[in-house]
């Protein structure tokens, strides 16, 4: 039997009109962690003024609400979407009914201490922990998994579990690449530990993307009118088929240095090589989230 090949399209406007919802990555897909993408803001905003409803699901391990600053600041403007969900909202609503207890080790930058804001918890050491919460590395522009294994053995052997707020591996910053929760949360469980994950690629996050879109749209939305679109096979791409969902790929993200020599042109064979690879079927592609 051949397989069908993926096509590559030249924008959003080539399959908007099969769908009445979107669940958009953003990292990757807006934006590069510097600056927003030409064209982003313009391509959600005509899927809206078609009727469409567009909710941006982002494994960021921040709470929504901070987040449209940061894009206005990028030049994504309102009209771009309709909601915010986060890896970072789904962690906040897990721990604030202290199932794990109160004392909580933090693995992450400064300023994602946000994400524990009103929350009844006391960040302690790991001696004192009764479990760790990973948003990412300490120092995200120069640390790695490697960078943690000795001290994940010495947490793991006691059995603490690890809530990881953002499953991502990796992601772009600026031309950078920097690791982030998932990463360390995957060595983690390597050393024997349990990792508990809320975000992409795992099925609670949808079935509150779901909810919330029914919510926005102010109607239930068949699942086979709603698009995933984002640029993480792995996350995005592979959490949508999961859950019966169409998904559109974003070639020029995290995908890009494997897909061509130029990220606006990505080669075809290879991206129909790379999807096979990992078993994944998006009902298209595309370079760039435009329309």
């Amino acid at each position: 039997m051949t397989e069908k090949n993926i096509p590559l399209i030249p924008g959003l406007s080539a399959l908007a009109t099969r769908y009445d919802a979107l669940l958009c990555d953003v990292w990757g897909v807006l934006h590069n962690g510097q600056e927003a993408y030409p064209g982003v803001e313009s391509a959600l905003s005509k899927f809206r003024a078609q009727g469409g409803t567009v909710l941006l699901l982002s494994n960021a391990p921040r709470p929504s609400d901070v987040l449209p600053q940061m894009f206005a600041q990028m030049g994504i403007g309102a009209s771009a979407y309709d909601g915010i969900l986060t890896s970072g909202d789904a962690t906040r609503e897990f721990l604030s009914t202290l199932p794990l207890g109160r004392r909580c080790y933090y693995i992450g930058p400064s300023r994602d201490h946000v994400l524990l804001k009103g929350l009844d918890l006391d960040m302690t050491e790991p001696e004192e922990a009764e479990f760790v919460l990973i948003v990412g590395p300490f120092n995200d522009e120069a640390e790695g998994p490697e960078d943690y294994r000795s001290s994940f053995e010495k947490i793991a052997a006691r059995k603490l579990p690890l809530v990881c707020a953002n499953p991502d591996i990796m992601v772009e910053r600026g031309h950078k690449r920097i690791y982030c929760a998932g990463a360390l949360a995957q060595l983690y469980e390597k050393l024997g530990g349990r990792a508990i994950y809320f975000g992409k690629p795992h099925g609670p996050i949808y079935e509150v993307a779901k909810t919330r879109l029914a919510q926005l749209a102010q109607q239930p939305v068949d699942p086979a009118r709603i698009l995933a679109i984002g640029d993480g096979l792995l996350t995005d791409v592979k959490g949508a088929s999961e859950q019966g969902l169409d998904a559109l790929f974003v070639t020029g993200g995290l995908s890009a240095p494997e897909l061509g020599s130029s990220p606006e042109q990505p080669d075809p064979a290879l991206v129909n090589a790379l999807c096979r690879k990992y078993g994944l079927s998006p009902v298209a592609a595309l370079p760039r989230l435009i329309w």
